[in-house]
């Protein structure tokens, strides 16, 4: 669960004296980094399969390029076979 805005003062200040961001827009950045990271290993699945559909490639390319993606996470999720990626895609 993301945390509070408060509870990373003192990465808004740095950011608030290193960039020519303002507090209010330091702490939204700081907040969507975490969101970022937050999402889980099948929300992450879902949403890059939706986002490389969209370009239009095909399930084949896209299940091995979200295989290979995975290990390269902030925080590496357990490896997946390409059966688990699509399972957590189709159910």
């Amino acid at each position: 669960m993301l945390e509070h805005p408060s509870t990373h003062d003192d990465l808004v200040d740095h950011l608030v004296r290193t960039t020519p961001l303002g507090r209010g827009e330091a702490a939204r950045v700081v907040l969507d980094v975490l969101a970022y990271f937050d999402e889980t290993v099948e929300e992450f699945v879902r949403r890059r399969h939706r986002e490389l559909r969209g370009r239009g490639l095909v399930n084949a390319e896209i299940f091995e390029r979200i295989t290979e993606e995975l290990p390269h996470r902030a925080v590496a999720p357990p490896h997946l076979s390409l059966r688990q990626v699509r399972r957590i895609v189709y159910g």
